[in-house]
């Protein structure tokens, strides 16, 4: 008995709360921050979601190519040039991740556009940008940042 009545008062609240709750925002972009150009994945959840408006925190990786400078690579193995010593291939590859946070609040036209403002935590550095964004299908739109020393586009998927 006290299990329906639990069910009862619980499971309409679950009902209403879970679209909101469950849904996730995926991205993939070409993006340029800092000097250096890649592609960035990353995924956020909106914590508030209520008549256009949306808070969205999220994180990712940034892979990028990277330069090393001082090191270089002789028959398959990567040595440093001021000590002539073996070091590890890493050095040599030029390719770099970097992993982020970031914060979007936006506003979304009812079957338009989507544009906000974004804050975003990477390499020690704390970035504002703007976004937006504009439906491709359902479920799917074109997105785009810019802000300062940092541009990207790409798509963003909800689920």
């Amino acid at each position: 008995m006290k299990f329906a009545l639990f069910s009862a008062a619980v499971l309409p609240a679950l009902v209403v709360a879970s679209p909101a709750a469950a849904q996730i925002t995926a991205e993939a972009d070409v993006a340029h921050a800092e000097g250096d150009t890649g592609a960035e994945i990353s995924a956020g959840v909106p914590i508030i979601s209520d008549g256009g408006f949306a808070l969205t925190p999220g994180g990712g990786v940034f892979f990028h190519h990277r330069d090393h400078p001082g090191y270089e690579e002789t028959n398959s193995q990567c040595f440093n040039e001021d000590t002539g010593e073996q070091v590890s291939d890493g050095k040599c590859d030029n390719s770099g991740t970097k992993i982020f946070g970031k914060v979007e609040a936006t506003y979304s036209l009812p079957m338009s556009l989507t544009f906000g403002v974004g804050a975003r935590f990477i390499g020690g550095d704390l970035r504002a940008y703007g976004t937006v964004a504009m439906p491709l299908a359902p479920r799917f739109d074109a997105k785009a940042n810019f802000g300062d020393h940092y541009i990207s586009a790409g798509l963003q998927a909800r689920f």
